[in-house]
């Protein structure tokens, strides 16, 4: 399963890759819009967004580039491993 990661805090990002790892999930992780999300998102299975964490600009370009996608969308407030953890084990086990 593919994840995209969008927000969340800069430090926890290797953090967010291990986790979603040990869930045999292959995950891409934006914390910051470095020159946007344009054709960087690809067309994941479940997307993430941290949204207590990221802009309204970088929220909207994120979902502008997955519409029209069979793709899943969860918003999170909180950006902490026990938030994605939960998101993780409700789609990844699915």
């Amino acid at each position: 399963m593919s994840v995209v990661i969008v927000g969340g805090n800069e430090c926890m990002e290797r953090r967010y890759k291990e986790l979603c790892e040990a869930y045999q999930c292959q995950a891409k992780v934006f914390t910051k819009p470095r020159g946007g999300l344009k054709n960087k998102l690809g067309s994941p299975d479940l997307m993430i967004l941290f949204t207590g964490t990221m802009s309204h600009k970088m929220l909207h370009g994120a979902l502008s580039e997955v519409a029209g996608q069979n793709t899943v969308v969860e918003h999170c407030k909180s950006a902490s491993l026990s938030a994605l953890k939960g998101v993780l084990e409700k789609h990844a086990l699915a």
